[in-house]
């Protein structure tokens, strides 16, 4: 709706204007309350109408403030506020007022102004039409009181009799000041917060520059890496790549010189058949038996006959893979002393161990302390401080210093929860507040249901994961308070970030479920 049709709507049909605090009667009209009471008053009793629609009342009709539509008519004015002109009350022609009188109810110029009474009773604001909302509705008398209690502001009838009898009132002035006080500090207040998070804001972006420097710097140290690293294997490649064509070689110049001794051969016994089939060719016996050679004469020479390809020599695939393995070895530490040139750190296996006397009894461990096995019927084993009462056990070692990483391979459990403990942690009770990850001294990851959760005080964290794990890569950075959680898969990846300040040496740990066994890779 347009404004001014909008402002059509909100005019009172009898003082044409705006709505000033707008009573409805029971037809549904609505008026100024000023406005519909002076009409009421001029009309006789028991013949009270509707101005609008004339409809008839037996008894003048109770009068009810529309606080809906008011809403709407203090919000048209607030919008419009710049395009209402407030006028002198007794100028003629009018002109434009300079000051209203709340009591009064009037407005006025300045040259008015002048003469208007300086009583404290009359109350000067700045040019207004709405003294209605400055009025009480029970019984018409200015707002000049504030009840603490009910946190409205009343007239002085309200205090002394009404509704707000006996409670503790405030003049406006002074409620206004102490309500501003209170603003004021509540803008303190969340300035500090404004501020603070600012402070957070700039370390994040602080953070994520510095982050993206060392990404930078890791990214160039490690493209140096794969360089040297490829140059190396390319040596490695070519060494091994020389050695089989030498072979190559050599055996193609035997098979040579081998074919060539044989068409040697060859070409004498052909001389020999041509000399024989010559001599077959003579008639006279006499002739032929006297040129005939001696049998031992016409055999072949078998002393230098080769007869097979074993005399030649093969590839001998041993002395390659020789090569291969003395060239990865010597790569291997090549490699390490590549990284520790660029400045990566090389991530060794720590030894985790299990420790059998913090072991359930329905826990087996075996394979030199490093594979743990559920079992229905467990041992009797003697109680410690150390055993637990739940199915877990705890590493033999402890951190408390520096990085370690270990894997876990869990692949043999469906369901499973590992993880790390603080050496405090409860130990004898049943329940699942001992479980790794149900309490504040530890941090867990589990795979129950297919769903992937890390887990710690108890506060549960979805992991989204699209095939079940197999094998998991545990880091923990001691000092830094970080741990962290990888699927060993191809890419690994990673799946939670744990951050905490470590007070406590922290030991690997480990829930186990029925029928399930996990392995500590070495």
């Amino acid at each position: 709706m347009e404004s001014a049709d909008l402002k059509e709507e909100l005019n009172c049909s009898i003082c044409l204007g705006l709505y000033t605090e707008p009573i409805s009667l029971k037809c549904g009209h609505n008026f100024c309350w000023d406005c519909i009471v002076t009409v009421l008053d001029t009309q006789k009793s028991g013949d009270y109408s509707c101005p609008e629609c004339r409809e008839m009342f037996t008894e003048r009709p109770s009068l009810e403030k529309n606080r809906k539509l008011c809403n709407i008519v203090e919000h048209f004015r607030s919008a419009h506020q710049e395009e209402v002109e407030v006028l002198c009350t007794y100028c003629d022609p009018p002109v434009p007022a300079s000051k209203s009188c709340l009591h009064c109810e009037a407005s006025f110029c300045e040259k008015h102004l002048s003469n208007h009474s300086k009583s404290a009773h009359h109350i000067l604001i700045e040019p207004t039409t709405s003294f209605g909302d400055r009025k009480c509705f029970t019984h018409q008398e200015m707002l000049k009181y504030y009840c603490t209690e009910d946190r409205a502001c009343i007239c002085m009838s309200c205090w002394v009799a009404g509704d707000h009898r006996g409670h503790q009132v405030e003049l406006l002035k002074e409620a206004s000041e102490k309500t501003k006080e209170e603003l004021r500090e509540l803008i303190n207040e969340l300035d500090s917060k404004k501020q603070e998070i600012q402070r957070r804001i700039q370390n994040l972006e602080n953070h994520r520059a510095q982050e993206d420097g060392k990404t930078t710097a890791v990214v160039r140290r490690a493209v140096e890496l794969f360089r040297e690293v490829k140059k190396q294997l390319d040596d490695i490649e070519k060494r091994v790549l020389l050695e089989m064509c030498r072979q190559k070689k050599q055996i193609s110049q035997s098979v040579s010189d081998l074919i060539q001794q044989l068409e040697e051969q060859k070409d004498e016994l052909c001389r020999k058949i041509h000399q024989m089939e010559e001599l077959g060719n003579i008639q006279d016996p006499l002739t032929f038996l006297n040129k005939a050679p001696k049998r031992d004469d016409m055999s072949p020479e078998t002393g230098d006959t080769i007869s097979d390809v074993r005399n030649v020599g093969c590839l001998v695939e041993g002395i390659i893979s020789k090569m291969l393995q003395r060239g990865l070895c010597g790569f291997h530490q090549s490699l390490r002393d590549l990284m520790t040139k660029r400045q990566f750190s090389v991530l060794e296996k720590s030894d985790v161990l299990l420790d059998i006397n913090t072991a359930h009894d329905n826990l087996i461990i075996a394979k030199k302390r490093k594979r743990a096995t559920h079992i229905d019927n467990g041992v009797n084993r003697p109680d410690g401080p150390k055993r637990f009462k739940s199915c877990q056990v705890l590493s033999i070692d402890s951190f408390t210093s520096g990085t370690h990483y270990w894997e876990v391979d869990v692949s043999e459990a469906e369901e499973w929860l590992i993880g790390v403990a603080t050496q405090s942690m409860e130990r004898k009770i049943k329940g699942n507040e001992s479980f790794i990850g149900y309490n504040d001294k530890s941090w867990s990851l589990s795979q129950r249901a297919s769903i992937l959760q890390v887990r710690h005080k108890n506060i549960v964290t979805n992991i989204d994961s699209k095939s079940l794990l197999k094998t998991v890569g545990i880091h923990l950075d001691y000092e830094a308070g970080r741990l962290s959680f990888y699927q060993l898969c191809d890419p690994i990846r990673h799946l939670h970030t744990f951050t905490a300040t470590f007070t406590e040496p922290l030991y690997p740990a480990f829930y186990m479920f029925p029928k399930s066994s996990i392995r500590i890779i070495k």
